[in-house]
């Protein structure tokens, strides 16, 4: 596993070590000992989560507060997704900065996103398989979102807004500015 650092902090990029040959391709998707040690923090997944969606389905921008915050690690293991985190903590450096970036089967790059963000993402391809680990249960009375076109955050999610397929939910969040996080 290696770890590559992006602009927001404590938030990782992880590439895994691919072994091809006639055969095709193997890779180590997930050890927890590696993990743990190469982002530094002692993280124990709980639940593991997956979905399949259609060219377009832009599904976010969500997290879970308080004693249920998430941290998790996004893949994607069919097609092409644009995945998009925002940083939420308040004393962070990089609070209300957002990351955008393409997970497919092809990169087979993986995402940690640590507590305190929201998540979001839209299906490039004709469909994704899109599957992520997660440190705590969900918790319906914890979650809360922002609305994937707010204004100051400016997120590219690379397909026109009317090629968009967002749920009824999904529409009536919230701006990061008045989001109770």
């Amino acid at each position: 596993m290696i770890l590559l650092e992006t602009k927001l902090k404590d938030c990782y990029v992880i590439e895994s070590k691919l072994f091809n040959d006639e055969r095709g391709c193997f890779y180590e998707v997930f050890n927890q000992i590696k993990f743990n040690k190469i982002i530094g923090a002692d993280v124990n997944f709980v639940q593991d989560n997956e979905s399949f969606s259609f060219k377009g389905v832009l599904r976010g921008l969500h997290f879970q507060k308080g004693n249920h915050a998430q941290a998790k690690l996004v893949r994607v293991s069919q097609g092409r997704v644009l995945d998009v985190v925002v940083d939420l903590r308040k004393s962070s450096r990089t609070f209300g900065e957002h990351l955008s970036i393409e997970l497919n089967e092809e990169n087979k790059k993986q995402l940690f996103i640590p507590k305190g963000f929201a998540h979001g993402f839209v299906v490039l391809s004709k469909s994704a398989v899109f599957s992520y680990k997660s440190d705590n249960y969900y918790n319906k009375e914890s979650e809360g979102g922002i609305i994937f076109n707010d204004s100051e955050l400016n997120i590219n999610w690379q397909l026109p807004e009317d090629e968009l397929i967002i749920s009824k939910k999904d529409m009536v969040l919230p701006e990061l500015k008045t989001c109770k996080i």
